[in-house]
């Protein structure tokens, strides 16, 4: 047990929970389980839980965004944070307050007593017992890892989200879309609505919600969305939202998170009502920073936390539409249990300087390695066949996201410069760029993150 009261700093407190289990990550609900029964955990309120490859964050940021502008109090749990841990806790759209946290923290640790938690599993206690008490109508909870064994699948959802499957976090998923959409569907409750918006969902998840009886709604059967230049429309199974205002979040894929989130607020329409002036306000005020987040002035700062392969597709086709005149430096910084090379293959092609950063910790990868898989991924262009794609389509996995590959410029060639860390190599270039050039900052967290506080430090942000 700790000697930490509630008169001690969060940074006290997020210091001992770093130190306090013997790994970093540990998947199984039987620890947090017997600690949420001491405490007498409830949650008096509509759930609903979000977990996914990648689009999490934008489905969360949304149904926020939306339930708030409906009038009602929301309580959403995110992860992981780019600048301040309280980030990961939100009551009515703002963040908890240190005090708040460190309360929370308090009453953990007087129920735990021999269980030992992670720090993800602790984050997300805290959340619980914090909006068990602040009379929420909705919470919003974003699953860390997986599904099956997260800590969030503590929680009975009264909705549950699978944004989109791909490969990740093999160690603990699986190395196939069929393992991991096995994972991910435990989130799913018996009777209860279940919305994947992955456009080819693998036979696993279909069959698991059959197996626990949910009420599965899959994108293109049982939701749909279609736009032009100037609105968008959903249609669900017996609701119709048209003449929509496009999500303020940008990027590929962004509209089939907002039918994602759309059906959500459809199938718990009995308990929440959301008119469309809320959807209008919701679409336009959503806020994901790190997320194909592009920054006001010149040049351009584009900010991405992708950190695997299809998250790096829709990267690469963001900036192929966004066509620059300029010279693109890339900061970039990976954790060595990623497919790095699999993201660099859709980046190669669109970067004329990359400045390559270590990444600390056991995880963190060298600048120097990232250098040699980068040199690796150019040594075999990975080019897109578009008739071929067409051919393949059915067996394709992802068909709304394909990288967009511009040819490079024979006259440029890439250069390599490694640096101690992602603050470092962001400075670096931005006193390489002129004002037609822009700097995209990506990779992982844990690379947008630092490059956050410095633009925050200067003013910037």
């Amino acid at each position: 047990m700790s000697a930490l009261t509630e008169s001690s700093s969060l940074e006290d407190w997020l210091s001992h929970l770093e130190n306090l289990h013997p790994t970093e990550i540990e998947l199984g609900l039987d620890r947090i389980r017997e600690v949420a029964k001491r405490l007498a955990l409830q949650t008096p309120y509509q759930v609903i839980t979000v977990a996914g490859t990648n689009g999490k964050g934008s489905v969360c940021a949304m149904l926020e965004a939306i339930l708030r502008s409906a009038g009602y109090k929301t309580g959403m749990l995110t992860s992981p944070h780019l600048i301040d841990f309280n980030e990961r806790i939100r009551v009515a759209s703002e963040p908890a307050t240190d005090a708040m946290i460190v309360q929370q923290f308090q009453r953990i640790e007087a129920a735990r007593e021999e269980i030992t938690l992670t720090y993800f599993e602790y984050a997300t206690l805290a959340a619980l017992l914090l909006f068990q008490d602040s009379d929420l109508d909705v919470a919003i909870l974003e699953v860390g890892l997986g599904g099956r064994l997260d800590a969030v699948n503590l929680v009975d959802a009264d909705c549950a989200i699978v944004t989109s499957i791909d490969i990740d976090h093999q160690a603990y998923l699986g190395d196939s879309r069929e393992q991991i959409a096995w994972e991910k569907a435990h989130v799913f409750r018996s009777g209860k609505p279940a919305i994947c918006a992955d456009p080819e969902p693998p036979q696993s998840l279909v069959d698991y919600a059959q197996e626990v009886g949910a009420d599965l709604w899959l994108f293109g059967r049982d939701f749909n969305y279609s736009g032009d230049q100037l609105q968008w429309a959903y249609g669900g199974r017996s609701q119709r939202r048209g003449a929509l205002v496009y999500p303020a979040l940008r990027g590929a894929n962004q509209l089939l998170n907002a039918a994602a989130a759309l059906a959500g607020l459809e199938s718990l329409r009995e308990h929440l009502v959301v008119p469309a002036h809320a959807l209008r306000l919701g679409f336009l005020h959503a806020v994901l920073p790190g997320r194909f987040q592009i920054l006001p002035g010149v040049p351009s700062i584009i900010l991405d936390v992708a950190h695997n392969p299809h998250a790096a597709a829709a990267l690469a086709q963001n900036l192929g539409n966004m066509p620059t005149t300029g010279t693109t430096y890339a900061v970039v910084g990976v954790y060595n249990d990623k497919d790095v090379l699999g993201i660099m293959r859709h980046l190669v092609e669109l970067i004329d300087h990359w400045y390559c950063a270590s990444l600390s910790g056991v995880r963190g990868m060298k600048a120097e390695n990232l250098v040699s898989i980068i040199k690796h991924a150019q040594g075999q262009p990975f080019r897109i066949d578009e008739d071929r794609l067409e051919e393949e389509k059915p067996a394709s996995r992802h068909p709304v996201v394909k990288p967009v590959i511009r040819p490079r410029k024979q006259v440029r060639q890439s250069t390599y410069t490694t640096f101690e860390n992602p603050e470092a190599a962001f400075r670096q270039a931005r006193q390489q760029v002129t004002d037609n050039d822009r700097i995209l900052v990506f990779g992982s967290f844990a690379t947008v993150g630092p490059v956050l506080k410095v633009l925050a430090q200067d003013g910037l942000y």
